[in-house]
């Protein structure tokens, strides 16, 4: 026999042949019986032992798992709720983000706007300055015989003088015989003169053919007459305008020495 945690017992029983009245065979066959019957009863103990591990085991087993989902379960909820936490606070850093930049391009086209007006008031306070002076200087220059055309005075002498003696002339007064840049330019010239010639500051002194203007700029716009330059009287290296009746092609070169009348120039900026 076995208890719950103690070793199998066999017990054997001896019996005599008197007392059951039988044989030595007889007695061997019981005996034999017995055995198995004892080694019958240590089998079924031994598998009720391995089912009761099992089931402890398997019992364990679902302690561990319930736990184990258990722990799983509250992490995911904390997960969740902390997700749900950074969304919501991902959202609000979005909405002020998005309304930072509202009022930063708010305050940058109130900026814009701002200096564009101190510009824009600048500039006009400036340009009311200029006309008023520029107003001043015209009347201050028509008194002493200036005319005032694009940006520049002009003064057209009454005597006749030689190209050196017309330039000195002008120098003197702070200008200088004038330059014709284009075409508008050349025809207020003709205007002014009235069909007569004056000398403006153009020359080849230097250098026989190679025209320039008194500021030692090129000549790069010319109004020649026909047929002009062509130093028909010999040593032609100043030139006059005004020796057509075409009112814009009427350059002519003369000889420096020659006397006309002539026309100062003096721009606003100098």
């Amino acid at each position: 026999m076995k208890g719950a945690d103690e070793e199998d017992v066999t017990v054997v029983i001896y019996t005599t042949t008197d007392d059951f009245g039988g044989t030595d065979t007889e007695t061997e066959d019981f005996n034999t019986k017995s055995h198995q019957q004892i080694q019958h009863i240590g089998g079924e103990t031994t598998r009720i032992r391995c089912y009761r591990l099992t089931a402890v085991c398997l019992l364990l087993l679902c302690v561990l798992l319930l736990t184990a989902i258990t722990v799983l379960w509250i992490k995911f909820n904390i997960l969740s709720s902390e997700k749900a936490k950074l969304e919501t606070s991902h959202n609000n850093l979005t909405i002020e983000r998005d309304q930072l930049q509202t009022r930063y391009n708010t305050l940058t086209k109130e900026r814009d706007q701002d200096q564009l007006q101190t510009s824009y008031n600048t500039l006009t306070k400036e340009r009311d300055q200029l006309q008023r002076e520029r107003e001043e200087l015209e009347r201050f220059s028509n008194k002493l015989g200036w005319i005032y055309f694009s940006s520049s005075f002009y003064l057209m002498s009454n005597e006749g003088k030689t190209w050196t003696e017309s330039r000195q002339d002008c120098r003197g007064r702070g200008a200088d015989l004038v330059i014709i840049n284009n075409k508008e330019e050349q025809e207020f010239i003709s205007k002014l003169l009235c069909s007569r010639k004056a000398w403006i500051g153009l020359n080849d002194r230097d250098k026989e053919e190679e025209w320039k203007w008194v500021d030692d700029t090129g000549q790069s716009t010319g109004y020649w007459g026909r047929g002009e330059p062509n130093s028909k009287a010999g040593d032609e290296d100043c030139v006059l305008t005004g020796d057509r009746s075409d009112p814009v092609w009427n350059w002519a070169d003369y000889p420096c020495d020659d006397k006309f009348i002539w026309i100062c120039e003096k721009t606003i900026f100098n």
